[in-house]
């Protein structure tokens, strides 16, 4: 037991544990209260639901193959072209609005059939995950280079 300058308080020395100390008026007694076991009790009360792994992803694949908008934001696309274009070449260049557009369209039909090939390639080796080898491997058989 641990004695402080206020009174005995009844804690251990080794417990990690917040205590909070409420004292009733005239008796000269204390009562502990602690908190973290009331916050534990609370924690396992309400439980989260979780959807099974892969569930979600699922529903995510079905969700964007049935719509046919852009996926990528078009700010954080456009910075990346003007960052290319000034690594590229010249530092003033301008884009029209349609040309980034056209752009971004094109990058992402080129990302989802990059994709679609790795897929068949993870399929083709009996595996349903795909791995950085399978993207290497598609672009190696396009003919795309590095």
């Amino acid at each position: 037991m641990q004695n402080t300058a206020k009174g005995n308080t009844h804690r251990k020395q080794g417990s990690d544990k917040k205590q909070s100390e409420r004292r009733f008026p005239g008796t000269g007694q204390s009562l502990l209260e602690d908190t973290d076991e009331k916050a534990s009790l609370k924690k396992r009360t309400k439980k989260l639901h979780r959807y099974r792994p892969g569930v979600v992803a699922l529903r995510e694949i079905r969700r964007y193959q049935k719509s046919s908008d852009l996926l990528i934001q078009k700010l954080p696309f456009q910075r990346m072209v003007r960052e290319i274009a000034q690594k590229v070449g010249k530092q003033d260049l301008r884009f029209q609005s349609d040309a980034i557009g056209a752009l971004q369209e094109a990058s992402e039909a080129y990302l989802v059939k990059l994709f679609d090939d790795s897929n068949l390639c993870a399929i083709h080796a009996k595996r349903s995950t795909i791995m950085p080898k399978d993207m290497e491997l598609a672009r190696r058989i396009r003919g795309d280079t590095k």
